[in-house]
């Protein structure tokens, strides 16, 4: 075909533009079912007496909404948007496309429905029954077939690295899902795990603590890589340092999950594994904060007038803390402070809160408007409020927790000159409640920021059309 010719090729952004929608109105359910629990542990008396509204099922309902309905949204709608530009080809099989939106809708609706009614299997960040868990996997498999056939599609050699981040996140998610989840099925709704005892519990934990490094790392920093260049106009730092940050995270992360099992019966030689693999993780965490950051050089004077990047560059800053505080806390000895205490809830919202919470934002916010023909968004001044009503939320929730947690775990572990505990358990508790209270405010002002953006986003949804982007024809004739 000649370069003359006209080329009438477009980018396919249903799936894109749905997820990304989707990921803002679930992100609002998800962080309220939070704020809800949140004010449950404050005052105990908002459980109503019923069930299905109790803590206990409740607090699976948020986790699993915030990881698979908000941050899930997000993923499935920027990796299928960044596939395309990065690759300058169109989206392979767009009905598949359009059934893995559709049936990833109604995987977080059976969640939501199920886990309040009390189906669970009672592993964390697992819960759905089985009839759940092979629904979910087909649905991964089918977009595993979308993207890499978009990245097989490319009309260009090169892989960006945003995409290397994603293709591990969706490889590697389907595996921690699908041995996490071998089961024997009883009953409709209501299975047996095909793991045991200690067995069972490391299955578990190299699960829960790769999802968090997959799901809610790896994947968002292929993000990272591409709208933190895009939105600051400036070239990623270090193009090789970014290579070096993906080997170094995906080696890496796989090792720590038994960290979370300090003196349990785990065998002591496999926690002091998952402690050092924690604390060599610290390196390429921090290369990959380093290099979003330093992306910056040059553009720094941005920050004062554009909300949006400032969500993304303040999301690196959280992140580079959480990557320090969590090989810390893998240190056996700190462990014994800190594990089973609210230091551990601090620490998982430091991260997802502010981590995940804030690049998927910005991200988001820069979507919006090019997915439906708007040169910004409804209302600049909104984004600005929201980001400071989530900077106070989350740094009063996080400060809240940390302190409570140190001071539960200092006084669990307090002795009178005789041998016997110092504090009773109900003393324990009535000290943290006071940080109980801030929590549920710093939830407050996190979740109404989420609100104002459900408005901007709307807003900005009904003054636009859903656009077609032409492929650059130069890069398609090649």
């Amino acid at each position: 075909m000649s370069t003359n010719d006209t080329v009438q090729t477009f980018y396919d952004d249903y799936a894109a533009r749905n997820f990304t929608l989707m990921a803002v109105v679930w992100g609002v359910v998800g962080m309220l079912v939070g704020l809800i629990i949140a004010s449950q542990l404050a005052f105990p008396e908002l459980n109503l007496g019923l069930p299905w509204t109790s803590f206990g099922r409740l607090r699976p309902l948020h986790t699993n909404l915030v990881v698979f309905a908000f941050a899930g949204c997000t993923l499935l709608g920027t990796s299928f948007y960044i596939v395309q530009r990065t690759g300058q080809t169109r989206l392979q099989f767009p009905l598949l496309s359009r059934i893995v939106f559709w049936g990833y809708q109604a995987f977080i609706v059976a969640i939501f429905i199920s886990l309040p009614l009390g189906y669970t299997s009672g592993k964390e960040y697992a819960e759905f029954e089985w009839p759940i868990d092979a629904f979910l996997l087909i649905i991964w498999i089918l977009y595993a077939i979308v993207f890499f056939s978009t990245v097989s599609a490319r009309t260009i050699k090169h892989i960006y690295v945003a995409n290397w981040f994603y293709g591990s996140f969706i490889i590697v998610v389907a595996i921690l899902h699908f041995v996490n989840s071998m089961e024997v099925p009883v009953e409709w709704m209501k299975s047996y795990s095909a793991y045991a005892g200690v067995q069972d519990a490391m299955i578990q934990w190299w699960y829960g603590h790769n999802i968090v490094g997959f799901y809610l790392t790896a994947g968002f920093l292929g993000m990272m890589y591409y709208f933190v260049p895009k939105q600051s106009g400036r070239p990623i730092y270090s193009y090789r340092l970014s290579i070096v940050h993906f080997w170094g995270l995906i080696f890496t992360y796989m090792w720590a999950g038994s960290h979370h099992l300090h003196y349990t019966a785990l065998p002591d030689w496999t926690q002091s594994v998952g402690m050092v693999l924690s604390l060599i993780l610290l390196a390429p965490s921090w290369g990959g904060m380093i290099n979003g950051i330093m992306t910056m050089s040059g553009a720094w004077h941005k920050l004062r007038t554009d909300p949006i990047l400032r969500f993304m560059i303040v999301s690196l800053s959280f992140y580079g803390m959480s990557t320090f505080e969590g090989p810390m806390m893998a240190i056996k000895t700190i462990n014994a402070l800190s594990h089973y205490t609210d230091w551990t809830i601090g620490h998982v919202h430091s991260g997802a809160l502010g981590w995940v919470g804030f690049i998927a934002m910005g991200g988001i916010y820069y979507l919006v408007p090019r997915l439906y023909n708007q040169t910004k968004m409804f209302s600049t001044k909104a984004i600005e409020f929201h980001f400071w009503l989530a900077t106070i939320g989350v740094v009063l929730y996080i400060s809240a927790m940390w302190i409570a947690g140190v001071a539960e775990g200092l006084m669990w572990r307090a002795m009178t000159d005789e041998g016997t505990l110092t504090y009773t358990f109900v003393e324990v508790v009535k000290a943290t409640h006071p940080y109980y209270v801030i929590r549920v405010i710093g939830g407050g002002l996190y979740l109404s920021g989420m609100i104002i953006m459900l408005w901007n986003v709307f807003k900005t949804v009904a003054n636009g059309q859903q656009v077609l982007v032409q492929i650059p024809s130069k890069l398609v004739d090649a």
